[in-house]
């Protein structure tokens, strides 16, 4: 195995884990989940991007801006864990969990970033990807 795709490896691996341990943490805590971050969410203020982060879907009041920046603060110190635990660089974590993020985590109704950079709403079919996702 050439050592690109024994690190692509260890990126998916790694992906995962954070997918399993933020859902694990959101399966309990999903009615413990700030109401101003869910409203924000479901009324499509904010979305996921494929970068790993929420983003601005339009301007943001002051609380939900301070919201979506810790959130993405702690996003970031989680990325940041598991690209040294896996030789990566922030940047892949972040990029390989912002896809499965948007391919596994967001529901119907909810915003989500294209590749081309829009804003799209989530429905019942796939959410356009990233070609560059797993």
């Amino acid at each position: 195995m050439a050592i690109s795709e024994k690190i692509k490896d260890r990126l998916e691996m790694a992906a995962a884990a954070l997918l399993i341990g933020a859902a694990v943490a959101g399966s309990g805590a999903m009615a413990q989940r700030d109401p101003a971050y869910q409203q924000a969410r479901s009324e499509g203020l904010i979305g996921e991007k494929t970068d790993g982060y929420l983003g601005f879907v339009s301007t943001p009041s002051p609380a939900v801006r301070a919201l979506v920046e810790d959130l993405n603060i702690k996003r970031k110190a989680k990325y940041t864990e598991e690209a040294l635990a896996n030789g990566a660089t922030v940047e892949e974590m972040a990029f390989r969990t912002g896809c499965r993020l948007i391919k596994e985590r967001t529901v119907p109704g909810e915003k989500y970033q294209a590749p081309d950079g829009s804003w799209k709403t989530r429905d019942a079919s796939p959410p356009l990807l990233d070609v560059r996702c797993p």
